[in-house]
């Protein structure tokens, strides 16, 4: 997957707050965010929530807007779901690490792991956390930089034709029921907007093979769905 295109960054400002926490000063979406806060969510309980807009913004998820994407090239459709997991420091759950991570404002200091990643640009479009809670960073109409060099049925450059879902996770844990929940409702949105024809795991798509694991072991394909499952067994 493309890390990064040659359309010019977006400014942004990234500083200490007087709380100590980073500041971003964001105008990817007609709104300005400071920090990990971000403006309150819709009622995930009301169905019209989980349309996704002409933007590419769900309503359900709350929004922390990320700088690490860019444009998709033209004419390329929405055709792949990814799944991945994340947890920071890893295996230890909680704490805005991973939203700072996405927002390139993560303290190198804050843990001995952070050092080696503080200073990588990515992100996925949507997080779901161990609680179920929604989160989105990147329009789903913008490519958003979440799994590096990827090939899906011999395609290269998943990032041009895909959606990246994070879940807060690692290989040794199972995940929560309230996460399969949430990512049911969410690729179940995402295919009514977008001519989603496969669901992977990054395990599955990142080059060279075996660079990535996740979402691992442990997570079960049967509970987001017969359609999305079946398309990933005909590799």
């Amino acid at each position: 997957w493309r890390r990064r295109g040659s359309i010019a960054r977006r400014q942004r400002n990234c500083s200490a707050s007087p709380s100590g926490r980073c500041v971003i000063v964001w105008s990817v979406w007609g709104l300005t965010e400071t920090g990990v806060q971000s403006h309150a969510i819709a009622d995930m309980d009301d169905p019209k929530n989980w349309i996704v807009d002409a933007a590419g913004v769900l309503p359900a998820a709350r929004q922390i807007p990320s700088p690490n994407y860019d444009a998709r090239p033209s004419g390329c459709s929405i055709e792949l779901v990814v799944i991945h997991s994340i947890s920071l420091p890893p295996g230890r759950f909680g704490g805005d690490a991973i939203e700072a991570l996405f927002t390139n404002c993560l303290d190198p200091a804050a843990d001995p792991c952070f050092e080696a990643i503080a200073g990588m640009q990515v992100s996925s479009h949507f997080l779901i956390r161990r609680d179920g809670e929604l989160i989105q960073f990147v329009p789903c109409l913008q490519r958003a930089w979440h799994a590096g060099a990827s090939q899906w049925r011999s395609r290269a450059r998943c990032n041009d034709f895909s959606i990246g879902i994070e879940l807060e996770g690692c290989d040794e844990v199972a995940f929560e029921d309230a996460q399969y929940r949430v990512l049911g409702q969410l690729v179940n949105a995402l295919r009514q907007a977008y001519p989603i024809v496969d669901c992977a795991g990054h395990c599955d798509i990142a080059v060279p093979v075996g660079r990535k694991t996740d979402p691992g072991p442990l997570f079960e394909w049967a509970r987001i769905g017969e359609p999305v499952q079946t398309a990933r067994q005909d590799l």
